[in-house]
């Protein structure tokens, strides 16, 4: 028997700190809302000084709401901002329905688009570390509560009503999470003594950082018009017409109010990207909220100490703007990631940037020296290559990451 369609009513309280792209931040939560399968069918706002402690939102609106709700035959209310659990449990009192707020929700299309073992673990831990203050402990609430969206939460099974089983569960996922880190601390050790060079890949959620990943890589990662298409972090090895090969790494889409427990959860595949010798900042030009994603992502690289890491901006999706663009960010490009001549200016303006981060060599090499030059050509940038007859030896010039590693090969 098929499950009966899941309705929604979104509720937002504008104050006059969220005046400033409050419609885009509702839109926003009509989005990520639809992305867990759950139909938006109704919308409540209230502008207010600030936000009721009890349940939000005010009296007057609360009944409107319960009223809408009743009529819409919704199942669900998303609110767009932060839930306490004293508010969820007054709210509950008045409307018989689930109660969720962005975060849940944001942490439910996590859980949906998991794949790996580590994300799939870090999102579990994310989601019980939310809803352990927040169980009433018995009865309709906790059923509600733990099923999320879309049936998307981790379930009542798994939350029953006993909080020290809750409390276990967290210090076995923290402890299979260690585990699965050791491992990828000793892959992430091994590219380091490999001296490439590494790329990440950052930006909005829905900029087309997959995109740009697949049509510079020629792979095949997952890739749609939808909010956090990719959640685990996925890195690949592109070859720059130099011959030089450096790892690209997408990681998760950031988001305007990015949960606190996403980005403590997600800590240690971020810092896949925080170790990386370059940063590609991709932004959707044709947005109409670019400079807030602009200013979201910026703030989190800040937060995540990684601002200090160069950083080129790309203004993907040129071929979606009306009008006039005026990109902010330097330094930066400008193209459509499905466009060939694109993808080939991009690569030339990656090139470019790592030259910039790069010390300069020149260093003649025996012509029985071919796995010597085979190698500097794969791990240096060279820009400049002749052969000498008379000597019998390769002019090389170009740039390294590590001169004193260079230097050391050469000698042998």
């Amino acid at each position: 028997m098929e499950r009966p369609h899941e309705k929604a009513v979104l509720a937002a309280v504008q104050t006059t700190e969220s005046n400033e792209g409050f419609n885009y931040s509702l839109d926003e939560l009509a989005q990520l809302v639809e992305n867990t399968g759950v139909e938006p069918v109704g919308v409540v706002t209230q502008k207010r000084e600030t936000v009721d402690n009890r349940t939000l939102i005010g009296k007057g609106k609360l009944q409107e709401l319960k009223h809408l709700v009743e009529e819409l035959d919704a199942s669900t209310i998303v609110f767009n901002q932060e839930l306490s659990p004293s508010q969820v449990r007054n709210i509950q009192e008045e409307i018989d329905v689930k109660i969720l707020d962005r975060i849940q929700v944001i942490l439910d299309i996590f859980a949906l688009r998991a794949t790996s073992k580590e994300g799939s673990l870090q999102v579990q831990l994310a989601q019980l570390n939310y809803l352990l203050p927040r169980l009433v402990g018995h009865g309709i609430n906790m059923s509600r509560l733990g099923g999320g969206i879309g049936t998307r939460g981790p379930g009542e099974t798994k939350l029953e009503t006993d909080r020290r089983h809750i409390n276990r569960q967290i210090t076995e996922i923290k402890r299979e999470l260690k585990k699965v880190a050791e491992h990828r601390d000793r892959s992430r050790e091994q590219r380091q003594r490999s001296n490439l060079f590494r790329i990440g890949l950052i930006g909005y959620t829905n900029s087309g950082k997959s995109t740009v990943l697949n049509a510079l890589t020629d792979s095949t990662t997952y890739q749609r018009d939808e909010l956090f298409a990719t959640l685990d972090p996925i890195t690949r090895k592109l070859e720059l017409k130099s011959g030089l090969q450096v790892t690209l790494t997408d990681t998760v889409g950031f988001i305007q109010d990015l949960p606190t427990q996403l980005i403590e959860a997600f800590q240690s595949t971020l810092e896949e990207t925080r170790d990386v010798d370059l940063l590609l900042h991709v932004v959707d030009a044709s947005s109409p909220n670019i400079e807030s994603h602009e200013d979201t992502v910026l703030e989190i690289v800040k937060n995540l100490e990684m601002d200090t890491i160069p950083m080129l901006t790309v203004y993907n999706k040129k071929d979606l703007v009306q009008g006039e663009f005026y990109p902010t960010l330097f330094p930066n490009v400008i193209i459509s990631a499905l466009d060939p001549t694109d993808q080939e200016l991009l690569l030339e303006r990656i090139e470019a940037a790592i030259q910039e981060q790069l010390e300069y060599y020149s260093y003649s090499i025996p012509a029985d020296r071919g796995d010597l030059l085979a190698q500097l050509k794969r791990e240096t940038l060279i820009s400049n290559q002749a052969f000498n007859k008379e000597t019998q030896e390769y002019e090389i010039e170009g740039y390294a990451k590590d001169i004193g590693w260079l230097n050391y090969m050469v000698d042998q």
